[in-house]
């Protein structure tokens, strides 16, 4: 009872459902893995495994001993991962996440620049949603993320690090008609008390922007009347412009859309928060380092071209 190799086995049977699957992330023969099954049981005296025309399942009693396989597992892995930083595998990777807004506007600069600098490096990147951020990154399926917060930090842990990069204002987007539009001049900030009668287009509820904005809104004694909830600030913007109503949107994502103006916000002045999560450790991965000096200068070139909205 003291092969590990066994309770990775009933590991892998777990996660895969199969024997046969099992044998594949093994290197080995199904009939191997059948065999070491067939010793498993024989030396913890109790049935581990149930055998289906569908695949494999564990009993109770394989369910107690995978729990520990899991483990073995992912050290198993970690430690192929370190080796393979040492034969120089890893040091050319880098898996990036990013939400919209910070895909569309931080990451091509970022990415570029580090083309130049590394052109045979193996990327990849894809859409990411904030609040999963420190999870992908946590669990080891990404490199780095960009993640945004509307309130308080991210709570990362301990083995996952949080970098700030840039603070998002928000902005008030009116029809181009709209009288505070024409009534003030570009760069003349708008109090939020001031929209109290207009109709909003918001994020949708439930989201930290929406709550961010109903806080807001509250503190500014006044309770919106929202016509339309969406997920975008793209949509939101595209139906500002149809003089549906006024939506708060961030800096980062405005649009300029077709027929719309955009002042920022005096009182309160509200943000969001753009964070760069990271692994604590990146020895493994050299070209996080790099990846996040980068994004870092290209945070600061947005913040600084920001220029007086009109």
């Amino acid at each position: 009872m003291d092969d590990p190799g066994q309770l990775r086995l009933l590991a892998l049977i777990e996660r895969h459902g199969s024997l046969t699957a099992a044998a594949h992330a093994l290197g080995l023969t199904p009939a191997a893995v059948t065999q070491q099954v067939a010793r498993a049981e024989r030396d913890w005296n109790a049935p581990l495994v149930l055998r289906g025309p569908r695949g494999a399942a564990l009993t109770a009693a394989g369910a107690v001993l995978a729990a520990h396989g899991h483990i073995i597992d992912r050290e198993t892995r970690d430690a192929a991962d370190r080796l393979a930083a040492h034969l120089g595998h890893l040091a050319l990777r880098l898996r990036v996440g990013a939400f919209q807004a910070a895909a569309l506007h931080l990451l091509p600069p970022a990415l570029t620049a580090l083309r130049h600098r590394h052109p045979d490096a193996d990327v990849a990147v894809r859409d990411l949603l904030s609040e999963h951020g420190i999870d992908e990154i946590a669990a080891g399926r990404l490199d780095l993320a960009v993640v945004s917060s509307w309130g308080a930090p991210p709570q990362p842990p301990p083995h996952v690090a949080v970098h700030p990069l840039l603070l998002d204002p928000m902005v008030v987007v009116l029809p181009d008609d709209h009288p505070l539009a024409a009534e003030r001049p570009g760069g003349t900030p708008l109090r939020l008390e001031e929209l109290r009668e207009e109709s909003w287009v918001t994020i949708l509820a439930g989201h930290a922007a929406r709550e961010q904005f109903d806080r807001a809104a509250e503190a500014a004694g006044f309770t919106p009347r929202i016509r339309f909830e969406t997920a975008s600030y793209d949509v939101a913007q595209a139906l500002v412009g149809t003089g549906i109503g006024v939506a708060l949107v961030s800096r980062l994502a405005l649009t300029g859309a077709a027929g719309t103006a955009a002042r920022a916000v005096a009182d309160p002045q509200l943000h969001r928060r753009l964070w760069a999560v990271t692994p604590a450790d990146t020895v493994l991965t050299p070209l996080v380092a790099v990846f996040l000096t980068l994004l870092h200068d290209v945070a600061e070139d947005v913040a600084a071209g920001w220029t007086a909205l009109r």
